[in-house]
């Protein structure tokens, strides 16, 4: 029996044999490029995620009763807002450990700026700063600047060393690492900057079939951030197989890790307060979290379902649930998730046993495909398949040691979710955000900053606020960007 003969026989048992339905017509170049799509799909375990997904859907549905659902638990949570006299012990603990070159980074960075007008990767995009960098030159040097911090923290004579992890999708991967190599890695080790690639699920039709797009091609899509885990096992290049990213975090002797998406201009990549809070914690993963604006803002929650940790959508939330309050006075569902963690690289390891217990999510959506009995193109007016996705946060239940930090939001948190002019999550509150949070920075450390004056800090200037003693006393009155503290005098 051919190999090919093989491989229909092994998709006509998994049930999905009408994917041959054009093969014997298709020039030979086609028959090569739809065989090696199946060859390279795994899918039983296809059928076994289309299976999970569709019972999860069934026993979450309404007619599966209320599931219990509880803020979080006092002892699994941290507050630098409540309680900022332990961020100098946390910032301490995770400078030390950059030091000891034992924390990488996972940076999520598959999407393209559609919302915003753009078909380039989202990680390209310049929200209108006096510098023009992008959000991927602004994360980057954030991470040049801390590896020189906790060099000099640690008393080291050569900076640290912080690998960048960068997950790309299909669509975005060949422009990503070109933008890094037009700009030079932005200053950073190119042999420190690892891309790597976010897998795809075939669409399926509503009872489960793979659908086609073309008769060569089968139709697929992104399986969402939570394909971070199963990116991390994939090879980082067809001519060496071994070499993946879990194994080059192994090599390279990192213990900890801190994952997040590239649309927020605020995040503080490999937060060192993050990291000495987790160790503290001895969390094998954790996550970061910004109190809710108000009780019915539309934004996820950690807290606890059943006796797990889970991340809760809103609308899982009842409106009485939504009001409730602590002794304090603070929402008890508070704990806003912003796809900002920590793990620990056993955990990531770890995934792969407990990965088949992952329900994927679906989305139904409307999926153009090729009618297999007729051959004609379909455009749907409505949903007629589904797209299977995972959440970054789905392993949470399945932690052993969980926790959270609480961060405040305006120095935290910005995301770049829509298109220029809308007024919330857009570039303008993204340019705002990150102009208001360098004048904090100076005022901090005692310097006046005039009414109307943005003035934007180069992250090779200061990380979080630090470095900045030379301001002191003195008053800016003029807008502008400065690359070094020197070149601050020029805007007095």
């Amino acid at each position: 029996m051919s190999s090919v003969e093989h491989l229909r026989q092994r998709y006509e048992s998994a049930g999905q044999g009408h994917l041959f339905a054009f093969y014997d017509t298709l020039p030979a170049p086609e028959q090569a490029a739809l065989v090696a799509q199946l060859e390279a799909l795994d899918i039983e375990r296809v059928n076994r995620i289309f299976t999970k997904a569709v019972s999860a859907e069934r026993d979450l549905g309404p007619a599966a009763g209320p599931e219990l659902i509880e803020p979080l638990p006092e002892d699994a949570a941290g507050s630098i807002i409540s309680d900022p006299a332990r961020a100098d012990a946390w910032r301490a603990a995770g400078l030390a450990a950059i030091a000891r070159g034992e924390v990488g980074v996972l940076l999520m960075a598959g999407g393209q700026g559609t919302r915003l007008g753009s078909s380039a990767p989202k990680g390209c995009y310049d929200i209108g700063l006096p510098s023009h960098k992008s959000l991927f030159q602004y994360q980057a040097e954030r991470i040049a600047r801390l590896e020189k911090v906790a060099a000099e923290a640690a008393g080291k004579g050569e900076k640290a060393v912080i690998p960048w992890y960068v997950m790309t999708s299909g669509p975005t991967r060949s422009e990503t690492e070109a933008f890094f190599r037009t700009h030079k890695f932005f200053g950073l080790d190119p042999k420190s900057v690892i891309f790597f690639e976010q897998g795809t699920l075939p669409c399926l039709a509503m009872d489960g079939k793979v659908l086609l797009e073309t008769p060569s091609r089968v139709a697929v899509a992104p399986d969402g951030n939570g394909g971070l885990y199963a990116a991390l096992r994939q090879p980082l290049s067809p001519a060496d197989k071994a070499r993946t990213v879990l194994a080059d975090l192994d090599a390279r002797g990192i213990r900890f890790v801190h994952s997040y998406c590239v649309d927020n201009c605020l995040v503080r990549v490999a937060d060192p307060v993050f990291i000495g809070y987790c160790l503290e914690k001895q969390a094998d993963c954790a996550a970061k979290v910004v109190p809710k604006a108000f009780p019915t803002e539309s934004v996820g929650v950690v807290a606890r379902r059943g006796d797990k940790f889970s991340v809760v959508e809103y609308s899982e939330i009842s409106p009485e649930q939504a009001e409730r309050r602590t002794p304090a006075g603070e929402l008890a569902f508070r704990a806003g998730n912003i796809a900002n963690h920590f793990y620990t690289t056993p955990f990531l390891h770890a995934v792969r046993g407990f990965e088949d217990e992952l329900a994927f999510h679906i989305a139904r959506k409307k999926i153009a495909h090729v009618d297999v009995s007729s051959g004609a193109q379909v455009k749907p007016a409505k949903p007629n398949g589904m797209k299977l996705e995972m959440f970054v946060f789905d392993v949470f239940p399945h932690t052993q040691r969980f926790a959270v930090l609480e961060v405040p939001r305006a120095e935290e948190f910005s995301p770049l979710k829509n298109a220029p002019g809308t007024g919330a999550d857009d570039p303008q509150t993204s340019r705002r955000d990150l102009l208001a949070q360098h004048r904090r920075f100076l005022e901090a450390a005692g310097a006046t900053v005039g009414e109307g004056v943005e003035i934007e800090l180069s992250p090779l200037v200061t990380y979080a606020g630090e470095g900045l003693e030379a301001v002191k006393g003195k008053t800016f009155s003029r807008s502008g960007m400065v690359e070094s503290v020197e070149e601050l005098d020029a805007l007095v």
